[in-house]
């Protein structure tokens, strides 16, 4: 049961379906002012959602919010999430927003809307974790880096194939469009930040040169949502930089020499040794 807990004094409550009860206040007509900027001590006490502070596409807050608390455990699978009405008030939006919202989150996978019941979490097997607001709240609650695994090893198979095919199918200008991104990731070998969109465009090159374009979307949503995160950095060792260009090159050499078979195994072995030596650096 989700308890929508008063500030002080007793508590009324809203007509909730299926014996649910949604408490609230006895002062019902507190204002967003009375509210606060804190969720614990707000008349409402959503499970650590936090009401905007401006009014800043409200929805998109709203939608974060729900999101972030369905994937970090706050509302469990098929339990019901508090009634349009409390939701409006909270986050001080109109019922219209909470309702178009809700059905956003619905084609994302995390709720199902019933009429008559209200809106009820979905398990997790239902989201769509290639959404970018879905993607990112899970990574963001990834403590133990399984999800951060998994992608690579998701991201590691789907650039294989990609290699393999840019060797296969590239031309004399294809060619030339990767050797070109290899040298801007070699002058850009001591500014980390340069160095790190230089690597990225590198794997976009490869990626449209092979002309697979729904691998090439999956990918780029993947490591996309990835590189957001401070732990997808990791802790790379010192001579990470230059073991970073050494795999590049050998990509390169494979597409050069049209080797499709290699280019499969040196873009996996890349991506996820990179991702092994980032995370769990050798001591």
């Amino acid at each position: 049961m989700l308890a929508l807990a008063p500030r002080a004094g007793s508590a009324v409550v809203l007509p909730a379906p299926e014996g649910r009860h949604w408490c609230r206040p006895a002062a019902a007509s507190a204002t967003a002012g009375e509210m606060g900027s804190d969720p614990m001590s707000a008349p409402l006490e959503l499970r650590g959602l936090t009401a905007p502070e401006s009014q800043a596409r409200p929805a998109d807050t709203f939608m974060r919010e729900i999101a972030d608390s369905i994937v970090a455990g706050r509302y469990a699978a098929d339990e019901l999430l508090p009634p349009e009405a409390a939701l409006a008030a909270y986050f001080r939006v109109s019922r219209t927003i909470i309702r178009e919202s809700m059905k956003r989150l619905e084609e994302k996978g995390l709720v199902t809307i019933q009429q008559g019941r209200g809106t009820q979490v979905r398990p997790h097997a239902h989201w769509n974790v290639l959404d970018p607001l879905v993607l990112s709240a899970v990574i963001a609650h990834d403590e133990e880096l399984h999800t951060l695994d998994e992608l690579t090893l998701v991201r590691g198979a789907l650039e294989a194939v990609m290699a393999g095919q840019a060797a296969d199918r590239a031309d004399e200008h294809g060619v030339a469009e990767v050797q070109e991104a290899m040298r801007l990731m070699r002058d850009a070998e001591h500014d980390y930040a340069r160095f790190r969109d230089a690597d990225a465009e590198f794997h976009r090159t490869v990626m449209r040169l092979s002309g697979n374009f729904l691998a090439g979307n999956i990918a780029d949503t993947l490591y996309s949502r990835a590189r957001e995160f401070s732990r997808f950095e990791g802790h790379p060792p010192a001579d990470a930089t230059q073991r970073t260009l050494d795999e590049h090159e050998a990509v390169l050499r494979a597409i050069v020499a049209h080797d499709g078979g290699t280019a499969r195994t040196a873009m996996n072995d890349h991506i996820v040794e990179a991702w092994r030596r980032r995370s769990r650096p050798e001591h």
